[in-house]
């Protein structure tokens, strides 16, 4: 093994040039050595900016050619699972963007494959590596037997949903494209694009198993989904009541409001007001004293942790493969369920 994490990346547009590569680099411990997009012209582009050697607009050609212990896979929705398998196959570790996959059967074939593999998937839902994350995890048992959750998520991105320029984006390298997100027939959509975190978040702090869905779904201009709401059934007889909406106005933090509802009392993990607490029966509460930031969205702990991987370090993967399928299987079902107007089956 090399004293430093050798990592390529597949994918290498918008999120990837703004914050995988330049958080690869500033890890010591880390190599970026080889990156992958389409078009000769900005492959090079990326390439110049960054002093990556090794560019190629074939990822197969790059798995082939180079010695790599890790793989960022951050190339469009549809394509995750193609990426994710290949690079598996050639015994990496994988950082998968969100969504791990587009159906709930390629998830679950994935994380099989990464098990047979002994290679790990990381899932790069910041709130999931916060310490607050990892607190909630702790605080659950608490709650006794889970009986029902609410989960409600909201943040302002109705431009990219309605296949327009992100505005945040303006003047970057990259910008993110239509045909990923704002496209029906490419996985687009506030679901797969923005509930798939606070479903990742839930399962962080959770271990259920979802087993049914009923759901409705609100359309942007382009026909993805601006607004989702939905039922969950979880394979116990736990219930959740799922809200996502993508029409916050410009500027405002965006929303992740978790409670969860048990046999012994209540936890409540509020993102935008940096909140978290278990309220008990018994009255035996804890309030857990946040500071301003503790709810901020984490970009540099996942690749960090992908890196400790690759270096067979001990490290908390606070987003493993299982809680990724677990977020594709809800919203996999849940698009069904829209499609059809039945509950349906995960």
């Amino acid at each position: 093994m090399s004293d430093k994490a050798r990592i390529g990346v597949i994918g290498a547009g918008w999120w990837a040039v703004v914050n995988h590569i330049p958080v690869l680099q500033q890890n010591p411990d880390c190599e970026v050595v080889a990156v992958n997009r389409l078009g000769a012209d900005d492959l090079a582009a990326v390439q110049d900016q960054f002093g990556v050697a090794q560019g190629f607009e074939d990822y197969k050609e790059m798995l082939e050619t180079v010695e790599m212990d890790g793989v960022v896979i951050s190339s469009p929705h549809i394509l995750h699972f193609e990426h994710a398998s290949a690079a598996l196959a050639k015994g990496c570790h994988i950082l998968v963007e969100k969504p791990l996959t587009t159906s709930a059967a390629d998830a679950r074939a994935l994380v099989a494959a990464a098990h047979a593999a002994k290679r790990e998937i990381v899932v790069p839902y910041g709130w999931n590596f916060k310490p607050m994350a990892a607190e909630a995890a702790r605080l659950v048992a608490g709650v006794g037997r889970v009986e029902h959750v609410v989960l409600q998520m909201a943040n302002a991105l109705d431009d990219l949903f309605a296949g327009q320029p992100m505005l945040e984006t303006e003047g970057a390298m990259f910008r993110p494209p239509p045909s990923t997100w704002a496209d029906p027939k490419r996985a687009g959509g506030f679901g797969w694009g923005q509930l798939v975190h606070a479903l990742g978040l839930l399962f962080r702090v959770v271990d259920m198993e979802p087993a049914e869905v009923f759901a409705v779904t609100g359309q942007s201009p382009t026909d993805v989904d601006y607004y989702d709401a939905a039922v969950v059934r979880f394979a116990d007889g736990a219930t959740a009541s799922l809200s996502g909406a993508s029409t916050l106005p410009k500027g405002q933090p965006v929303q992740i409001d978790l409670r969860i509802f048990g046999s012994e009392g209540m936890l409540v993990l509020d993102i935008e007001r940096e909140r978290l607490e278990l309220r008990r029966r018994d009255g035996k509460d804890e309030v857990i004293d946040l500071a301003p930031g503790d709810g901020a969205y984490s970009c540099v702990e996942p690749l960090n942790v992908l890196v400790d991987l690759c270096l067979d370090r001990p490290t908390d993967n606070g987003a493993p493969g299982l809680v990724g399928q677990r977020a594709i299987e809800v919203l996999d079902a849940m698009y069904r369920s829209a499609a059809s107007g039945r509950m349906e089956a995960v």
